[in-house]
């Protein structure tokens, strides 16, 4: 294995520090684990869930709040999809939360599973969290815990279920009604027994954006992750505090509590692809034009947009599959049209899911979507600024992120929205670094590296790396290594999974500081609890190798790793079932991770196993053969490369997975 390599910086200030490539036979791995990806695995959907949703805004004795009256309905409507009861409350007073939360209580006493969620102001008196009705009074000091509903209250409703109980609490924690009688700021770590998920939007003393849109960014991030399928609990709040982080540049950090004893999945089904690849999966089959640009607009660095670009072109590529034929069934395809457009909310989607399942079980639930969410049209400065400056590597569920190259294209127009946005939003610095970026990418170099300065300074985390980047190489400012070390430490431990990759690759290589295994270690695990799939993958290679951590591990790790985007992994993965090293070969589920590989990646594993098969086992390949034609994907006299074509050009099937 070749050693530990970091991206060279540019102006576009990339930071993506990958292992060396898998490739060969004579590079596979060496050590794999005895545990296999539930695709198939792993608890059912609990037999009763209930919920209940709150959204408190129209406050009439404090400030109102634009955000929670959206947030709640459309929790309450993700929810509806996952099969919970739900008990739904806009803007309530106090006596209709306190009956809400009792016939709430009834329900959960009969439950397999009970989530509470609220969105709305809250605060904390004498280590008691106070969640605010609407029509709370301020002019009695002394009578305002008596005027709110105790979070303690929700919890011994919940108490009752005999399941898992989650909590999700999209208030802010800086005490924004200035209430300070008899507590601390913010809100009050809060217990409860066992099997019990609590979730804040934000940390202590920090505030919960509510971003310039429909909904607030905690919430915003969890709908982009809720409906996705066969995703444990843990795995989904690491996703959306990974994208709230990004989102606001660190300022918001989502925290947990965790007393469970069990999985707890909110999608039923085995795992599947990544938006990206669902989305050119959906776009090919359709062979709609305004999908296709949709996808290579919202993925202009994806792993398809060659393809994409040659459909649109009207170039050879376009005849690889014939719609219809080797695809998934009509139900199976509005499926993952539904699932994408939940998860991506964009209206072009649920237009074209309407449109081709009319009468499809989720197109009432797709109409009312539609309706909230509008056309659409020009979005204001501060998601202008996002969706034209983000930094790949920042990219969400609903902000893609921009290459380098293309925003150099836009720079002028992103540096319009971006010093608007900053004009709204003076207090959030994500803008004034977003700045910086669009300024460097128009060649204004002295400009963004004084915005980064000032982005850096005020805590933004994708500022202190760029900025660290220039300082350790000396691209615009004087070179200072040591600057550069100071600001990777300061980003990396606020939450930069970036940083952290960067300080752990210096470390365990001894790269421009002396050579600290552990420490190296530590940061890299840092990163991948933070959600970086490349630090998950780069954790993979070093427990496969036997340099650290268990090779039995390897197999879990390349697997999280796929799952959080390193397509890349699923053919490490793949790579220890077809060997069979340190794990039953199993050629079945090692051509299930070829199948993932092949859908996701941008056409590497395609070329391999066309080109070069004999890198993998005769029973592999032949469990690739069956598994396709479960998808309706015949090789016959084609062969496996001209099938494998199909299944890649819009022929994903999870037939093919089960």
């Amino acid at each position: 294995m070749q050693a530990l390599a970091r991206s060279k910086p540019r102006w576009s200030v990339r930071s993506v520090f990958n292992f060396a490539a898998l490739s060969g036979r004579a590079r596979r791995l060496a050590g794999v684990a005895a545990l296999a990806l539930a695709l198939a695995t792993g608890p059912a959907l609990a037999d009763r869930r209930v919920a209940l949703v709150i959204g408190n805004g129209a406050y009439s004795g404090t400030s109102e709040l634009p955000n929670p009256g959206n947030d709640a309905t459309d929790i309450g409507a993700a929810l509806k999809e996952l099969g919970f009861e739900v008990y739904l409350g806009i803007d309530q007073s106090l006596e209709a939360m306190q009956l809400l939360i009792d016939d709430f209580g009834r329900a959960a006493a009969e439950s397999d599973a009970a989530l509470f969620y609220y969105a709305g102001h809250a605060f904390q008196v004498a280590d008691q969290n106070h969640l605010v009705p609407v029509d709370i009074r301020l002019d009695r000091p002394d009578m305002v815990a008596a005027q709110t509903i105790q979070l303690e209250t929700v919890i011994a409703a919940m108490e009752r279920s005999k399941g898992v109980k989650i909590l999700m609490i999209d208030a802010c924690r800086d005490n924004p009604l200035g209430l300070q009688a008899g507590g601390g700021s913010g809100l009050a770590r809060v217990g409860g027994g066992a099997d019990f998920f609590i979730s804040y939007a934000t940390q202590p003393g920090a505030v919960a954006y509510d971003g310039e849109g429909r909904n607030g960014t905690f919430t915003e991030a969890v709908l982009g992750h809720i409906a996705t399928p066969g995703q444990d609990l843990a795995e989904m709040m690491m996703a959306i505090r990974r994208d709230v982080v990004a989102r606001t540049g660190g300022q918001q950090v989502p925290w947990e509590n965790s007393s469970l004893t069990r999985q707890f999945k909110m999608g039923d089904g085995p795992p599947g692809l990544a938006p990206e690849t669902l989305f050119y999966q959906v776009a090919r089959r359709a062979a709609d034009p305004e999908l296709m640009r949709l996808y290579v607009e919202r993925y202009p660095d994806g792993a398809h947009v060659p393809e994409m670009l040659a459909m649109l072109s009207g170039g050879s590529d376009s005849s690889t599959l014939v719609r219809g034929v080797g695809a998934a069934s009509d139900d199976e395809q509005g499926e993952q049209l539904w699932s994408l457009a939940q998860r991506t909310r964009l209206p072009a989607l649920l237009r074209n899911y309407l449109t081709s399942y009319p009468q499809g079980r989720h197109a009432g639930a797709a109409q009312r979507l539609l309706d909230d969410l509008g056309e659409g049209g020009e979005p204001g400065p501060q998601r202008l600024c996002e969706q034209l400056a983000t930094h790949p590597r920042d990219r969400t569920e609903t902000t893609p992120g921009v290459p380098y190259a293309l925003l150099a294209q836009n720079a002028t127009r992103a540096m319009a929205a971006c010093s608007a946005a900053i004009e709204l939003a003076p207090e959030q610095p994500v803008y004034v670094a977003l700045l910086a970026r669009a300024s460097a990418a128009a060649g204004l170099r002295e400009r963004a590296v004084e915005l980064y300065t000032q982005a850096a300074g005020r805590g933004d985390l994708r500022a202190m790396v760029s900025l660290a980047l220039l300082k350790e190489t000396g691209d615009g400012v004087p070179q200072d290594p040591a600057g550069a070390v100071a600001l990777y430490r300061q980003a990396a431990a606020a939450g930069s999974a970036d940083a952290a990759i960067n300080l752990a690759v210096a470390l365990l290589e001894g790269q421009g500081m002396a050579k600290d295994t552990v420490a190296g270690m530590a940061l890299l695990r840092q990163a991948s609890e933070g959600g970086s799939a490349i630090a998950t993958f780069n954790l993979g290679v070093l427990a496969q190798e036997g340099r650290q951590g268990r090779p039995e591990d390897a197999l879990a790790l390349f697997e999280r790793a796929a799952r959080e985007g390193e397509t890349r992994a699923w053919r490490a993965a793949a790579v220890l079932l077809d060997e069979g090293r340190g794990v039953a070969r199993d050629p079945e589920q090692a051509a299930v991770r070829l199948l993932l590989g092949v859908a996701s990646d941008n056409g590497d594993l395609l070329k391999e196993l066309s080109e070069t098969p004999e890198n993998w086992a005769e029973a592999t390949r032949s469990a690739l053969q069956r598994r396709l034609a479960l998808a309706g994907i015949a090789t016959g006299a084609d062969g496996l490369s001209a099938a494998l074509q199909r299944w890649r050009g819009g022929g994903f099937s999870s037939q093919a997975l089960g």
